[in-house]
């Protein structure tokens, strides 16, 4: 059984820490254009309080590591930049290569600054932290950046949840994550469906990859997509594992949370599948799929 339907996006209430995501701050006269020319998205017109999805491309135009980019201006131009933790070290280390003469400063901090996700409850302003709009999907409510220990304080009693309920939230919504639903420099912006959110600016100047990204869109080249897949026997399935219509191989799985995982999946043998009414699996497993709620490409059912 396979649906490809547009799903309407759930209600969430979250309200967590991410102990998996860092901080980076990029400060300086001309910290807007120095992102700007490097990262995917549309970072110099950014308005002051919001944030946009972007990555960092190789020169192949593959994914080195996506992040949500936040305008925390004030006074001085700031932009704080929420990563996975595990790829923090190395985007500063690739942005100070990059930096050469700009008048620019690049900060990793420390980890005791984190980043707290509350949908469906209040996200309260404040002195102690910043928040932003997740730019991805208004379900995923607001982010917060700022000291650990003043996030956790601003948690609300008795409705505080935990990681695995936020990871479960952004696959239902389809929002891959580097890391955890595919691997750095493995996937193309199109392949993981961040020019669906936003995270692509196809009428600016050059940025690392952008030619190929550009080709891409404009020859309608991306035959792989992001798909969300859900486990007909609610079971959980292991990162890594094949996702397979008969003999056909669509793509392989990231990390499942609850019954649902992320699967960048070839379209046209997602296509061939469904005309043939042929079962998909994941790991061997009987699985839904479902194209996400924003999605702009076609699914032909057959």
């Amino acid at each position: 059984m396979s649906e490809t339907s547009p799903v309407r996006e759930p209600a969430i209430r979250l309200a967590c820490l991410l102990s998996d995501r860092a901080v980076l701050a990029v400060s300086g006269a001309e910290a807007a254009h120095f992102l700007h020319n490097l990262l995917t998205a549309e970072i110099e017109g950014l308005a002051i309080g919001t944030g946009v999805p972007a990555a960092l491309l190789t020169p192949q135009g593959k994914i080195i590591a996506d992040m949500l980019v936040f305008n925390a201006s004030d006074d001085e131009p700031l932009f704080l930049v929420d990563v996975a933790a595990g790829l923090a070290d190395d985007l500063a280390r690739r942005l100070t290569l990059y930096r050469l003469r700009s008048a620019v400063a690049i900060d990793r901090l420390g980890p005791e600054i984190g980043v707290a996700v509350m949908a469906g409850v209040p996200a309260p302003e404040g002195e102690t932290h910043y928040r932003f709009d997740d730019p991805r999907s208004g379900n995923l409510g607001a982010r917060l950046i700022g000291p650990r220990e003043a996030l956790a304080a601003l948690l609300p009693a008795g409705a505080a949840t935990g990681e695995e309920a936020y990871h479960a939230a952004r696959i239902s919504l389809g929002l891959p994550e580097c890391g955890k639903d595919y691997l750095a420099q493995a996937a193309f912006p199109h392949e993981v469906n961040l020019d669906q959110v936003g995270g692509v600016a196809f009428r600016k100047g050059c940025y690392i990859g952008q030619e190929v990204v550009s080709r891409m869109e404009h020859r309608g080249t991306a035959r792989t997509r992001t798909m969300i897949v859900e486990m007909l026997n609610g079971l959980n399935v292991m990162g890594g594992a094949e996702c397979r219509a008969g003999e056909r191989l669509l793509g392989i799985g990231g990390e499942c949370f609850g019954a649902r995982g992320l699967v960048p999946m070839r379209i046209d043998r997602l296509e061939d599948a469904l005309k043939a009414g042929e079962a998909i699996a994941l790991g061997g497993v009987p699985v839904r799929v479902i194209r996400p709620g924003y999605a702009r490409f076609p699914v032909e059912m057959g």
